[in-house]
């Protein structure tokens, strides 16, 4: 953002003071995510069970909707597989229900391929294209840590880290493409597995410097189309291709922008400053749902930052603030 290119004269940049104009609304929507009618529905109640399989093999006694709703209760509020059942067992006793809940040995043992609906914008937001922002950040994996490592010099027997990568509608405030990587993957690798969870109409795409490259943009221009307005930052030693005389591409015309005009006009022309929301993101999923990942394995990892991304957006559909700037 600008502070990185203005560091040592940052003081003369003022910073920007905003007031929330539906607080009232706001405030309720945040009451409510600890809400439990909110999880739980009498619907799911209806579904519990799971259908009789017709192949060979033993019959499921829960259906994947039944799983999906632990491990979902598990996620927004913290909670050990345990706690969870226990949770789950105290709401069947309050609703006064005749059902079975899932010990939590089934539940991480289900949690592995567990299917889950594909992701959908609001319904507000759904004839309007998609403006997709995208970023990435490490999430802790269970293990010794840092500080065992460095006190007694052992060697990790575990990957430490596992690679979080998210979409973001600015439309909606929705995350419309997840995916969990190891540490090693980089963001452009994992870009076509995100693409293709997308199901709506994307108009502009947004991301950072380590999307920059001419594979990138290509493999853009043919999943999203040649109209797409791609906005990646080119870096400071960037330089032109050899046809900008007679044909500029986008990547030209960026990095004559930000040498005319600088490279903060730029970032305000192009509309690039609307990325802090992802990064916005990133902080509100390791204060919501945390810093660590709670499963052990690899498939239940992805399961659950599966998850993790439904309870987000779930609390983004009960509000949102609505900011006005004052000065």
């Amino acid at each position: 953002m600008p502070h990185k290119f203005n560091e040592d004269r940052r003081h003369k940049i003022p910073r920007q003071k905003f007031k929330v104009t539906n607080w009232a609304a706001y405030n309720e929507s945040l009451r409510r995510r600890g809400d439990l009618t909110v999880w739980i529905s009498d619907e799911v109640l209806c579904l519990w069970s799971a259908s009789r399989r017709t192949s060979r093999g033993g019959q499921p006694k829960y259906s994947d909707l039944a799983i999906t709703m632990c491990l979902t209760l598990r996620i927004a509020f913290g909670l050990p597989l345990r706690q969870t059942q226990g949770l789950m067992r105290s709401v069947v006793m309050l609703m006064g229900v005749d059902i079975a809940v899932p010990d939590f040995s089934t539940l991480s043992r289900r949690s592995t391929g567990l299917t889950l609906p594909p992701l959908r914008r609001q319904a507000a937001s759904n004839r309007e294209p998609a403006h997709l922002v995208m970023d990435s950040t490490g999430l802790k994996v269970f293990g010794e840590g840092e500080w065992l490592e460095n006190k007694h010099k052992i060697k990790m027997k575990r990957k430490r880290w596992r690679k979080l990568h998210l979409g973001l509608d600015l439309v909606s405030g929705d995350i419309i493409c997840s995916q969990l990587t190891t540490d090693d993957v980089g963001d452009p690798t994992a870009l076509p597995d995100l693409l293709d969870q997308i199901q709506t109409p994307v108009s502009r795409f947004l991301a950072d410097g380590a999307y920059d490259g001419a594979p990138t943009r290509e493999f853009l221009a043919e999943r999203l189309g040649e109209i797409v307005e791609v906005v990646i930052p080119p870096p400071r030693t960037a330089v032109s291709s050899p046809q900008s005389g007679q044909s500029p591409t986008v990547r030209d015309r960026h990095i004559a922008e930000i040498n005319t005009k600088g490279r903060i006009a730029w970032q305000k022309s192009t509309g690039y400053n609307q990325r802090s929301r992802i990064e916005t993101q990133m902080g509100r999923w390791k204060t919501v749902i945390g810093q660590k990942l709670r499963a052990r394995a690899f498939p239940n990892q992805k399961t659950e930052v599966k998850i993790g991304v439904r309870v987000l957006n779930r609390m983004t559909k009960l509000g949102r603030p609505e900011f006005r700037r004052v000065a």
